[in-house]
């Protein structure tokens, strides 16, 4: 290997510009340095926990938009404007798509819900925040969607577990409402285990009404009703 010479070098046969001068290796290294240096118009690409977030939240929309049958990894990539191998980082295999997008859906729901609950005053407005977070905002929501679209698929055991796990942290998010209501007096003293059953079973049902888009919900406020129903079962005995 032949030792490099100081300096810089230039092709042979090359000449400078008359009554030009040979650049020094500082003008040399300024010239590698901008050549070295990404093009302005060159998206940066996001990292960590940011750009986990972006992918998500584009395959959220991408799902709800096309279906999972219809969804590419490139499709995602084009929404969140991000390379499609910094997808397939974040989402792996397709046929694991939808738990993994579903996951972090209901992870970041549950902080927001939890943000929300730790500035509530009371447990009847724990309870309010529960109901509006539970249920979908309007129809076609696209985290509801979701589910939608997960539920609707063949699940081996350990996505079954994992999805069983998501359910079980709603209701365990309730049960702390309702623990909470009766050590202070506020809520009655109903079986919690038969109550969050029957709860859950009422959100989801409206869940998919509202989903669904019938007409008795364009007029009437689906959260009003659940509310007022799991009110009328938690007022003390002497407040009835």
């Amino acid at each position: 290997m032949s030792t490099p010479q100081p300096g810089p070098a230039h092709p042979q046969g090359s000449r400078l510009p008359e009554g030009g001068s040979e650049p020094t290796n500082a003008e040399v290294g300024t010239a590698a340095q901008r050549a070295a240096r990404p093009s302005g118009d060159r998206r940066r690409q996001p990292s960590g926990d940011e750009a986990r977030g972006r992918a998500m939240r584009a395959a959220i929309s991408v799902i709800a938009e096309k279906g999972t049958a219809a969804v590419r990894m490139s499709d995602i990539a084009a929404r969140a404007g991000m390379s499609t191998g910094h997808i397939l980082y974040h989402f792996g295999k397709k046929d694991r798509l939808l738990l993994e997008v579903l996951a972090w859906s209901e992870a970041d729901l549950g902080t927001q819900f939890q943000q929300a609950a730790d500035k509530a005053e009371s447990p009847a407005e724990k309870l309010a925040l529960f109901v509006r977070f539970y249920l979908p905002r309007h129809q076609g929501d696209e985290r509801y969607a979701l589910w939608t679209q997960v539920l609707a698929q063949r699940h081996d055991a350990e996505g079954r577990q994992v999805l069983t796990a998501l359910l079980d942290a709603w209701e365990e998010r309730l049960e702390a409402i309702l623990r909470e209501g009766r050590a202070l007096q506020q809520f009655a003293d109903v079986d919690l285990p038969e109550f969050i059953i029957r709860s859950v079973a009422m959100l989801s049902g409206l869940s998919e009404e509202v989903m669904l888009g019938r007409s008795r919900w364009q007029h009437t406020s689906a959260h009003s009703f659940a509310l007022s129903a799991l009110e009328r079962e938690l007022r003390p005995p002497g407040q009835r």
